[in-house]
């Protein structure tokens, strides 16, 4: 698409900018990808649409308040990447542009302070579990609440667990085969701790080492896919300043959203004096169903035991892992080589959750419809469990199945294989 978008002073990521509005051709072919289309049928609200818009405020012809609702309407799903023949690097985009313009945005107080409790709470494990405590005993008041409050507490499951620390170094067991680093993650220590749990056994039962690197913190994704470019920067060179991947033969995150916003770290710092580093860094990321796959396919996967009865798994794609990393085979295998378990696919699979990071936060309703919808297609499948590799899209599938009634559990990915290694599946 031809522009003329001042590059010249909108700095390096004006470049990431420009790059990608010049790789659309305005084809369409992203229409029928995007969760916002299909919900709202509005030009503007598809990937292409919002590029025009992006392309017209970088140029100073379309006032940002007037383009900004159809942009925050964007899940960042990067569904469209996957559909567009023109490798369009949208995620890229929308990323920089949110960067680019936060600092120009006009906000109530309301908003600000929802933005910035979010920005606090997320990253800190203790506070964020503290917060979701309190949060339940505000789950009555629900009704009562404006949707922007409503929806957070909505999301809570029955029961907040309790923290599990995690050893600094797990042993692999029997003669050590490898030696990988593990982002913490942030929600999930507070909401899901045994993806953790179940990931360092997973590991360890397969003669690898897990080191948790002191001084790491969150990813940064929320920060970065939310505008707060200056936080997010912040937050990147914390851990790059923590892992050090020579030491490691990967550096692994079980969180799809948590991995996408680590491998964008050159992306985040193009044109800046730690560009290389953070090459070298995001080289060695992967996602733990990719290293597993990778044991796998060389044959040194140690097998599971059989599940105890037959049992129908139905998986969802994260949109960050499918999308973002293109992971969807390698949770598919891993799960499939399970003896008894039958993996069925979901209807509209490529269609996001509603999650979508900090989305169901801050665009409640529509993230609702989305939630609903993913549900229905997820239980017309009469699944005996449910498969995910994020903690977003945990907590959103399980809250909008607990609401149609079932009671279908949703594991991540790993804590599946876990229990299949211990013969608890």
């Amino acid at each position: 698409m031809n522009h003329d978008i001042p590059v010249q002073t909108l700095g390096a990521q004006g470049e990431v900018m420009a790059h990608a509005v010049d790789a659309c051709v305005h084809c369409g072919f992203c229409l029928p990808a995007c969760p916002t289309y299909a919900l709202l049928g509005d030009e503007m609200d598809s990937p292409r649409g919002r590029i025009v818009l992006m392309k017209e405020v970088l140029e100073g012809h379309l006032a940002l308040p007037d383009a900004a609702p159809h942009l925050d309407r964007c899940l960042g799903c990067q569904g469209c990447v996957t559909a567009c023949p023109s490798g369009v690097p949208y995620g890229e985009l929308i990323t920089a542009f949110r960067g680019w313009s936060e600092p120009q945005r006009a906000r109530s107080p309301l908003d600000r302070a929802k933005r910035w409790a979010i920005l606090k709470a997320l990253p800190a494990p203790k506070l964020f579990s503290v917060a979701a405590r309190l949060g339940q005993h505000a789950k009555p008041l629900a009704p009562v609440l404006p949707a922007s409050l409503r929806g957070p507490l909505d999301l809570l499951p029955e029961h907040v667990p309790a923290m599990q620390p995690s050893p600094a170094v797990t042993a692999a067991r029997g003669q050590r085969r490898g030696r990988v680093a593990l982002l913490a993650g942030c929600a999930q220590q507070a909401l899901a701790p045994n993806f953790n749990a179940a990931t360092l056994r997973v590991l360890a039962r397969n003669g690898i080492e897990v080191v948790i690197p002191d001084g790491q913190g969150c990813c940064g994704a929320a920060a970065l896919h939310t505008g707060a470019r200056d936080e997010a920067l912040r937050l990147v060179r914390t851990n790059l300043r923590a892992f050090n991947p020579d030491d490691y033969d990967a550096i692994l995150s079980n969180a799809a959203g948590c991995g996408a916003g680590l491998k964008e770290y050159p992306v985040v710092l193009h044109g800046l004096p730690d560009e290389a580093q953070a090459r070298a860094f995001a080289a060695k990321v992967q996602d733990i169903s990719g290293y597993l796959h990778g044991l796998l396919q060389g044959g040194t996967l140690e097998p599971t035991l059989p599940a105890r009865t037959p049992l129908k798994v139905a998986y969802h794609d994260a949109c960050h892992l499918a999308h973002a990393q293109g992971v969807k085979a390698a949770p598919r295998a891993l799960l499939s080589a399970i003896p008894g378990v039958d993996l069925v696919e979901i209807p509209e699979g490529d269609l996001c959750c509603g999650s979508a990071g900090t989305y169901n936060l801050e665009q409640p309703e529509l993230a609702a419809q989305l939630g609903g919808r993913k549900a229905r297609n997820i239980l017309g499948t009469a699944p005996d469990l449910i498969a995910t590799g994020n903690i977003g899209c945990h907590t959103q599938i399980q809250s909008h199945v607990r609401r149609q009634g079932s009671p279908v559990p949703v594991m991540h990915t790993v804590e599946v294989l876990d229990l299949a290694y211990r013969g608890e599946l």
